[in-house]
């Protein structure tokens, strides 16, 4: 999304675009930037926007075929054409379909692939309302949400079966009623407020992207709108933070209401100094609300990126942290600049600031909960506490955490994957679990087994959308370990639990998202978002 320039003006209604001029879309992996191995799953949000169903499967498979001339011999099964086939777990647009075998030529590709236990479905009844989009929103005080079968907001939550639903009623940002709430609802209709009715509607929590860089560019790889790189100094998110842009509307579009992001080390997915919180669709950040914490974290990179400078290896760079963080121990003077690494390290080892470290290998990790019980150590010592004090220590990426998923536990150490479905893009990653039909499961399923918090996060900003989808892909790949509800928390509220920090919520200045058919769904559309203020953003 927005990576440069000439895609500034991309859209993920491209294909519906497209198909309705005449025109043929076709949906490749760009391998290894985007994983060969979804790109089925491109198709199928290509389907979530609005392109039809049959265009969609076979703009992977047909489409493509006949554009390199070879539509007399592949891309359909049909008689006399190559065998190559695919058979999938549940519908291939659906979300977390997997293949439970492929035959090339005839031949099976898999001697003993993985099966994933799960509920038997049929095929996605086509639904040509999503092709009905709406980008403009209303911004409403008071509304009425009728047909709503589940509520998952923290003290209000509702599940109903089958037909049964609550009507949801907002005023001033707020919820005021939850049920048949008949006098809101007439008193609504009297004062002709807004009543949207949906069809199997769902409330949740809205979502939190953690590990990109929304809030500190607009355009990837154009210099003039990205914050830069980070690779010898120490500096704050808050510093950097540039809002009201397009990338930040999009996030709220999609239920995405808050962003904890930092400055990058040297690219994607390496991060440097401290994180801020913010609100995704705030102006500026002196808008009352815009930040929600200056300083959510300190950031350290330990990925093959930290291989450089001063730190010419991951030997050197785990050197280095120690090193800081018992300076920060031994030292009770941080200096004349509060803002220093010294004195955010010192807020560290003081347990006021959680440290967050960007790391895929587990051999790494291993190293940096070394460190950690290190520190730990030597803060017992200086205190003669009895009570052994606790580093807040959590990883980002954790592409190789299922190897150390126990040990992490025993630490208290939490995990934001970034990528969620990992593969082996670079040297320290080549241990992922990738899924069925190669892997039984994926680092999300060890890490929850284990007992390790665990969260979404994002690698890449054009993600953003997705998070509902990926928190779908773990509830519907994982046998069972996740409820709809839990699966949620993985791109919100756990996001939270890890760093420490609280999330504030009430009653009165909620962060939700309505949604039209379940969120972690490929036809679940976001019909209204709120993000704590006293209105509602409605896209009716």
């Amino acid at each position: 999304m927005y990576y440069k320039a000439e895609s500034y003006v991309g859209s993920e209604y491209a294909g519906k675009i497209l198909w309705e001029n005449g025109l043929t879309p076709v949906y490749v992996s760009d391998n290894p930037v985007l994983n060969a191995q979804h790109v089925l799953f491109e198709a199928a949000k290509a389907y979530r926007y609005g392109l039809p169903y049959h265009a969609a499967l076979s703009s992977v498979t047909s489409a493509p075929a006949e554009l390199l001339g070879l539509g007399q011999r592949i891309g359909k099964i049909k008689p006399g054409f190559d065998a190559d086939i695919a058979v999938w777990d549940s519908d291939p647009l659906s979300v977390g379909a997997a293949p439970v075998q492929v035959w090339i030529d005839g031949t099976a590709q898999f001697s003993d692939p993985v099966e994933l236990k799960k509920p038997l479905t049929g095929p996605i009844s086509p639904d040509p309302k999503l092709a009905n989009t709406t980008e403009e929103t209303t911004d409403l005080e008071e509304v009425v949400f009728t047909g709503v079968s589940n509520v998952w907001l923290s003290g209000e939550d509702v599940h109903l079966a089958g037909d049964e639903t609550v009507n949801v009623v907002f005023d001033n940002g707020a919820i005021k009623c939850i049920g048949a709430c008949a006098e809101e609802v007439a008193a609504a209709k009297s004062a002709s407020k807004k009543v949207i009715n949906l069809t199997n509607g769902h409330i949740t929590e809205s979502f939190t992207a953690f590990g990109s860089l929304i809030g500190l560019n607009e355009i990837d790889n154009e210099a003039d709108t990205d914050n830069g790189r980070n690779p010898t100094g120490f500096s704050r998110g808050l510093d950097g933070l540039v809002l009201d842009n397009k990338k930040l509307h999009v996030a709220k579009r999609y239920g995405v209401t808050k962003g904890i992001s930092a400055p990058k080390f040297t690219g994607g997915l390496t991060h440097s100094g401290t994180s801020v919180g913010f609100n995704t669709d705030a102006l500026h950040a002196l808008e009352k609300g815009a930040v929600w914490s200056e300083d959510v974290a300190v950031h350290r990179t330990l990925t093959l990126a930290a291989k450089r400078g001063d730190n010419p290896s991951i030997s050197s760079a785990i050197g280095a942290l120690r090193h800081s963080l018992l300076e920060a121990v031994a030292n009770n003077d941080t200096g004349s600049d509060p803002y220093s690494e010294a004195a955010y390290l010192k807020k560290v080892v003081n347990g006021e600031l959680p440290l967050v470290l960007t790391v895929h290998s587990a051999d790494t990790i291993v190293a940096a909960l070394r460190v950690k019980a290190t520190v730990e150590e030597a803060l017992a010592a200086k205190s003669h506490s009895t009570e052994s004090p606790k580093l807040r220590v959590a990883i980002i990426g954790g592409a190789e955490s299922h190897l150390v998923a126990s040990e992490l536990a025993a630490a208290g150490v939490g995990v934001v994957l970034a990528p969620f479905q990992s593969y082996s893009n670079t040297w320290d990653q080549r241990r992922s679990l990738t899924g069925a039909p190669l892997t039984n499961g994926t680092a999300v399923d060890t890490l929850l087994d284990a007992g390790v918090v665990t969260a979404i996060g994002l690698e890449e900003d054009w993600l953003i959308r997705d998070l509902g989808l990926l928190a779908g892909i773990a509830q519907k790949n994982g046998n069972g370990r996740l409820s709809e509800k839990k699966a949620l928390d993985l791109v919100s509220t756990n996001v939270y639990k890890i760093l420490g920090i609280e999330e504030s919520q009430s009653r009165n200045a909620r962060h939700f998202v309505v949604y039209e058919g379940s969120p972690l769904e490929i036809g679940g559309r976001v019909r209204a978002v709120g993000s704590g203020r006293e209105t509602v953003s409605v896209f009716v």
